[in-house]
């Protein structure tokens, strides 16, 4: 976002989310009286280490499980079920193995019951953007894990939501290949406008990616500090070599390892 981000209105709302959830082994306390704001337009990462409650916050924006307290709003209305203007992009491309990449597409206008015609010059567009076009006919079996995950994200852009939700999308990609889609994620932002959420564990990623970072305690997670990147844009990867943004994630990284840290260079904390 330019210097006009805090002037632009809240998208996201999370209020006091609080979750706790059964296993077979017993209760867990994933979330606690976490809350947060997104603003219009904005790329927000949260990040947390493994276990603290990420992907359960995400689940939660998503309207695809409730809360034990709390709420989730969007554009001030409350989210408790799955919302037309929310898309979601999972760990796993999740692409079924007997549709070809065009009908996985087309699954999202089948459950909201879309009409597909208005919306073919746009995945057109979105194929030709993400390299994918040509490949229509191709099974997921065909396709790299790379091109898989930029199926999901055409799926996910498809039909045009406000709000993207973004969960590890790129875990599971080689360094390589992970770099490539951090680039087109920034170009699709930069080029749509789009409000993301995107939850990692890899802190060069969020710097990287991110207008603000939201970092969560371990579990229960709460809400322990928010940063304000303002590196300039667009990013090059290799921003990721120059030794400020090497001081940047050995900082997030203390504030994780320690719940503490001061400031940075560019980093700016903010009241939670």
């Amino acid at each position: 976002m330019g210097g006009d981000g805090a002037a632009r209105p809240v998208k996201l709302v999370v209020e006091h989310a609080t979750k706790h959830y059964q296993t077979r082994t017993g209760t867990v306390h994933a979330l606690e009286d976490y809350s947060m704001q997104v603003r219009q337009g904005e790329l927000v990462c949260v990040l947390g280490p493994s276990g603290c409650g990420k992907s359960t916050l995400l689940w939660a924006m998503a309207g695809l499980h409730g809360l034990t307290r709390g709420r989730v709003l969007l554009d001030r209305e409350p989210v408790d079920k799955p919302h037309p203007q929310i898309g979601m992009i999972f760990q796993d491309a999740n692409l079924l193995p007997w549709r070809n990449l065009i009908r996985n597409i087309q699954l999202p206008f089948e459950i909201k019951r879309l009409n597909l015609r208005d919306h073919r010059e746009r995945i057109d567009a979105l194929l030709r953007r993400v390299g994918l076009y040509g490949f229509e006919s191709k099974y997921p079996r065909e396709l790299s894990g790379g091109m898989q995950q930029r199926a999901s994200i055409v799926r996910s852009l498809s039909f045009d939501p406000s709000l993207l939700l973004m969960d590890e999308p790129f875990g599971a990609l080689d360094a390589f290949t992970r770099d490539e889609m951090n680039l087109l994620l920034q170009e699709i932002w930069l080029e749509t406008g789009k409000t993301i959420v995107f939850i990692t564990h890899n802190i060069a990623e969020a710097v990287f990616l991110a207008d603000r970072i939201m970092v969560m305690s371990p579990r229960p997670g709460r809400l322990q500090r928010i940063f304000e990147i303002d590196l300039e844009r667009p990013r090059p990867i290799e921003v990721t070599t120059r030794p400020h943004f090497i001081e940047l994630v050995s900082e997030i990284k203390g504030s994780i390892d320690h719940g503490a840290g001061a400031h940075a260079g560019s980093i700016v904390e903010m009241e939670g």
